[in-house]
């Protein structure tokens, strides 16, 4: 049974019948907003790309590696990004990253989320966003998480996974930021980790 995250939230990734997850993966998707004209009527609406990323921190908040359009593989081969979406058309996921948790390095501690318009496009002009966490293994939601929250914002950080007492937790962050890729946000992410 799926989780709706509430902001701040956090939940464990351990399966329901015991055991932990070992290969998850983060699907990110979103529809435009249909604009209104001057006169009330549909004024049409333009691709949006936004961007999933993935960023591995160790335990002392040193950035590991990246995973986003530009690097579609963690040098370790632990995660995959599926490729880029320009324009969030169709249904279910426009971007997935798939984590191998059994194969991240130990060393990792974090693994965080973000969403950024590459062409600085607000939310506003987004809708049905969402974040979502799926056991790749038997391809059932495990969480998801409301991203359309409207406003004038270009980002956000979504969501970290990170290790406690040997097990990976999920934290849904919520945070809204604006910049056209992940290093834009790295102040906001810092006090996070």
């Amino acid at each position: 049974m799926s989780v709706d995250l509430q902001k701040g939230q956090k939940i464990s990734l351990a399966k329901e019948n015991g055991g932990a997850l070992s290969v998850v993966v983060m699907g990110l998707g979103w529809d435009v907003a249909e604009k209104k004209s001057f006169f009330g009527f549909g004024g049409g609406s333009q691709s949006i790309d936004l961007d999933a990323s993935c960023l591995m921190f160790d335990e002392n908040r040193n950035l590991l590696d990246t995973v986003w359009f530009c690097q579609l593989e963690s040098e370790d081969g632990s995660i995959e990004h599926t490729g880029d979406n320009l324009t969030g058309a169709g249904d279910g996921d426009d971007e997935q990253i798939i984590v191998n948790l059994d194969k991240v390095p130990a060393n990792v501690k974090s693994l965080v989320f973000t969403v950024n318009s590459f062409r600085g496009q607000t939310f506003a002009e987004v809708k049905n966003a969402f974040c979502r966490i799926v056991d790749q293994a038997t391809n059932k939601e495990v969480a998801r998480y409301n991203l359309s929250a409207q406003g004038t914002h270009s980002a956000q950080i979504m969501a970290k996974l990170y290790r406690h007492n040997g097990e990976w937790k999920m934290h849904a962050i919520g945070e809204n930021g604006n910049g056209r890729t992940f290093e834009d946000l790295m102040p906001q992410i810092l006090p996070h980790l």
